[in-house]
């Protein structure tokens, strides 16, 4: 797909304020939403990253952050089983009580390979969420080539997930990663033979990307194709994007924004940091073709080997290689 070919699919997913303002007039204000794949949901188009939402010292800072998105309009939340010990879901469980469940999208990723770890960590996530059911499931990491064949085989952890999904437990089910377009694009032929079609599927995409094994060029266009969710992350790179001196924050956001996503999932650890999502996001437009040349023009020289992307060149995101208990 070309740039061109990207503008059409970006505004093909955006969703007119009329859809989801329950009659009331559309505002300026508001944060856009966006299809999600073939699923018929409309979800924000900025999503809240759950690891960063554990990390604060007092978790009432944590609990104000998700509501003050929800309230803003922001309704992905991002979570995951392993993110801060558990903490990010705990905390995120107790900002949706009192009615706020239901002003949420609400996702998380266990790390299971195996049937009975994976089962096992999907119970212990709606427990520490505080309900019965979640909106997306994602199986984490796929970041090892055998990745795919374990998750897909029999007793793997896909049995329990498809499971999930039967009982009610999970409405719709996908796989995150950040090492490798091939891995992803196994995972997607995996799933094919054994006729299995996901409904979302997470990988990071930004301004470096574009330049070096990337995701947005290999795996994206078959996503759009598919129609399969796509759940953009690490717009900033873990902020180390910025350390190349090249874009800013807000750049970045607009960048990968720009691109034909469902979400941006992107770290908001402070309400400085959630206003500043939240101004990019409210009548947000997709970027010119000339706009967006400019910036992968700023960053292509820093971009080149990866060094910028420290997901895909080293093991500093990589969880489950820290802890492969973790597996099962």
């Amino acid at each position: 797909m070309n740039r061109r070919e990207f503008l059409e699919a970006t505004l093909a997913l955006m969703i007119a304020p009329s859809a989801f303002a329950a009659g009331k007039p559309s505002s300026p204000q508001a944060v856009p939403r966006r299809k999600l794949g073939r699923t018929g949901e409309q979800i924000s188009c900025l999503g809240l990253g759950g690891f960063h939402i554990g990390i604060q010292k007092d978790e009432a800072e944590s609990i104000r952050i998700i509501r003050r998105a929800l309230d803003s309009g922001i309704n992905f939340l991002d979570n995951c089983w392993d993110y801060n010990n558990g903490q990010s879901e705990i905390r995120m469980g107790k900002a949706l009580r009192d009615g706020y469940r239901s002003k949420a999208f609400l996702m998380t990723k266990i790390d299971g390979r195996d049937k009975k770890t994976a089962a096992k960590q999907i119970d212990e996530s709606l427990e520490r969420l505080r309900t019965d059911h979640l909106d997306l499931l994602q199986l984490h990491e796929i970041i090892r080539d055998n990745d795919p064949d374990r998750s897909f085989a029999e007793g793997g952890a896909m049995e329990a997930m498809i499971e999930a999904h039967k009982a009610g437990k999970a409405r719709f089910l996908g796989f995150t990663g950040h090492k490798s377009p091939a891995i992803h694009l196994k995972m997607l032929e995996t799933a094919k033979k054994h006729d299995f079609r996901f409904d979302a599927v997470q990988l990071p995409l930004n301004v470096m990307d574009a330049h070096f094994d990337s995701f947005e060029k290999r795996v994206l266009p078959v996503l759009v194709r598919e129609e399969i969710g796509v759940l953009g992350m690490k717009p900033l790179g873990g902020a180390i994007i910025l350390e190349s001196k090249t874009v800013s924050a807000p750049d970045c956001l607009r960048y990968a924004l720009s691109l034909p996503v469902s979400v941006m999932i992107t770290g908001m650890d402070s309400m400085e940091r959630l206003n500043q999502a939240l101004s990019v996001a409210r009548g947000f437009k997709p970027l010119s073709e000339k706009e967006v040349g400019a910036l992968l023009a700023k960053t292509e020289k820093a971009a080149r080997d990866g060094s910028f992307e420290k997901y895909k060149v080293s093991q500093r995101f990589d969880g489950t290689v820290k802890h492969p208990e973790w597996l099962g």
